[in-house]
């Protein structure tokens, strides 16, 4: 009785916890894009209510990424990969955001402070392509990218806000700090 008892417990306390890492890793996998392009690997991010999917090239240290982020079509966002640190400063990133006539942009800046200025420029890193478009109220960014030094393993980072400068993303919320980094290994997952 007192086994039966336990085996019930035991259920009751962690079948919620299964249950919804089961629908987050299901909602993941589920989802499509407008390009019709597939990823070998994906994962749902903590934070955010955001996936990010990719395929890694072994033969030429090059990724395949798209990344998804529920947010208002009003507002911006942003997937960077740090390859000197975790966290926000010197992490290059893609942001993508629509512009004053409504058209969904993507640009490339490097973050070098907590109140970075924000605008288009080279990264550290070789991006081969990049693409971003909204829909069902999330922005999927695209990007074919060379990975920091050919390491799989980078500190990645993202983000999204409300406030623009000069038509340019320009902050996010003092409550969205610290938490959106990850660790990815692009090889294993």
């Amino acid at each position: 009785m007192a086994s039966n008892t336990r085996l019930l417990v035991f259920f009751c306390l962690f079948l919620p916890f299964l249950l919804s890492s089961t629908a987050q890793a299901q909602d993941c996998n589920n989802e499509t894009f407008s390009s019709n392009k597939l990823y070998s690997t994906c994962t749902s991010l903590p934070d955010l209510a955001s996936t990010i999917h990719w395929t890694y090239h072994s033969t030429n240290g090059t990724v395949d990424v798209a990344y998804r982020i529920t947010q208002s079509s009003s507002n911006w966002v942003s997937w960077a990969i740090n390859p000197t640190s975790t966290g926000m400063i010197g992490a290059d990133a893609l942001l993508s955001y629509h512009d004053s006539a409504g058209t969904v942009q993507i640009i490339m800046s490097q973050l070098s402070s907590y109140a970075p200025t924000i605008a288009n420029a080279s990264l550290t890193f070789t991006v081969y392509e990049m693409s971003a478009d909204y829909s069902n109220g999330a922005y999927t960014i695209y990007a074919t990218l060379q990975l920091p030094n050919n390491n799989t393993t980078q500190n990645t980072v993202w983000q999204r806000g409300s406030s623009f400068s000069n038509g340019l993303p320009s902050g996010h919320p003092n409550t969205n700090t610290g938490s959106q980094t990850i660790n990815l290994n692009f090889l294993s997952g």
